[in-house]
C-alpha cells in the first residue's frame, strides 16, 4: 500500500470518521486517519492519511485553512450552525435596518490577529470530556479565549438574511463563532448555515476526489489519488542525504549538524529529509544544544 496523503471532497451528511472508516475499506490500507475534523453538515477538502501518511497528520492540524462559508443573520443557534436549537429571532424591524455598508464593515473587521472564543459545542476537552457532551447535558463550559489569525476574509455575496464569506485563517478557528459575533456585531444575530473547506496546507479542493468516485475505482485506480510522502510538506525545507546518514536514521542513531549542510538558516523548525530520488526519510527540528537534530518522524524502516 502507497503511503501519503489522499484528498477527499467530503459531502454533506457524513461525519469525518464514517469517511476514514470507507476509505480504510475502499484501499484495505492498515491506518487510515484525517488531518483535522468537518463537521457532518460542512463539505470539502478532508485530507485522509494513508498508512505512514497518519505521521504527519499534525503539520495540517496546525496548518492554515481556508473555507467558503454563509452567515445567516437573524437567528441564533446554541450550536452556532444550521444543527442547533434556535435560542433567538430578531425581529423583522431590525433585519430591515441592516446595510451593506454595515454588513462590508463587520466582515472587514475580523481580519488579523485576536482572541476568539471557541463554542460550547465544540470538540475542545475539560477536564477530559469534549464540551459538546457536556453541552448536551446542560453544562454550557466556556473556555478561555484562545489566539487565533484571521489572514484574509472577504465577502463573496450578500443576499440578505444570508452572506457568503471567504476565510483564510489560522488552525484553531472556529468559522461557527465568527459567524455568531458577526451576528452580535450586527445586533441580530447569526449562525453559520453552510460550511466547505478548500484549502488545507498546500492542498487544494480542486484537486480532491469525490468519497463518490472513489467508490467507484478498483484499488490500483483508487491509490493512485494518494499523494505520496515526498510531495505533501513542501512547505518544509528539504536536504537530500547519502547512503552514511541514512543508515543512521534506519537505526535511530543521533544526527549532528556537521552531519549534513544545511542552508537555509537556524529559524527553520522542521527539515525533510529524503535520499537522493526524493523518497521521504524523516522529518528533524534542531535540538536544544543547537549541535544536533531530533526526530520528530520516521518513515525508513
Amino acid at each position: 500500500m502507497k503511503s501519503g496523503i489522499l484528498p477527499i471532497h467530503k459531502p454533506e451528511g457524513m461525519s469525518s470518521a464514517q469517511v476514514v472508516a470507507r476509505v480504510k475499506r475502499i484501499l484495505g490500507a492498515k491506518k487510515v486517519g484525517h488531518t483535522g475534523t468537518l463537521d457532518p453538515f460542512a463539505t470539502g477538502l478532508l485530507l485522509c492519511g494513508i498508512d505512514k501518511g497518519t505521521r504527519i497528520s499534525r503539520f495540517f492540524l496546525d496548518g492554515h485553512k481556508r473555507y467558503l462559508a454563509r452567515i445567516c443573520l437573524g437567528i441564533e443557534t446554541d450550536t452556532y450552525d444550521l444543527t442547533g436549537r434556535i435560542v433567538s429571532v430578531a425581529p423583522k424591524e431590525i433585519m430591515e435596518t441592516i446595510q451593506k455598508q454595515e454588513i462590508e464593515a463587520v466582515v472587514n473587521s475580523f481580519s488579523g490577529i485576536q482572541e476568539q472564543i471557541a463554542p460550547a459545542y465544540s470538540a475542545l476537552k475539560h477536564e477530559g470530556r469534549p464540551l459538546y457532551e457536556l453541552a448536551r447535558q446542560g453544562k454550557m463550559i466556556q473556555k478561555p479565549p484562545r489566539r487565533i489569525e484571521i489572514f484574509d476574509i472577504s465577502i463573496k455575496q450578500i443576499d440578505l438574511p444570508y452572506i457568503d464569506i471567504d476565510v483564510f485563517c489560522s488552525s484553531g478557528t472556529y468559522i461557527r463563532s465568527i459567524g455568531f459575533d458577526m451576528g452580535r456585531k450586527l445586533g441580530c444575530g447569526a449562525h453559520l448555515s453552510k460550511l466547505c473547506r478548500t484549502e488545507s496546507g498546500q492542498f487544494l479542493l480542486k484537486n480532491a476526489i469525490l468519497l463518490e468516485s472513489l467508490q467507484n475505482f478498483e484499488k490500483m485506480e483508487a491509490e493512485k489519488w494518494i499523494v505520496p510522502l515526498s510531495e505533501c510538506l513542501e512547505s518544509l525545507p528539504r536536504v537530500s542525504v547519502g547512503q552514511k546518514i541514512i543508515e543512521k536514521i534506519k537505526y535511530g542513531q543521533k544526527l549532528l549538524k556537521i552531519d549534513f549542510e544545511f542552508t537555509q538558516g537556524d529559524h527553520e523548525s522542521f527539515i525533510r529529509l529524503t535520499d537522493t530520488e526524493n523518497n521521504l526519510l524523516a522529518i528533524v527540528q534542531p535540538g536544544e544544544s543547537g549541535q544536533e537534530y531530533k526526530y520528530s518522524c520516521v518513515f525508513t524502516s
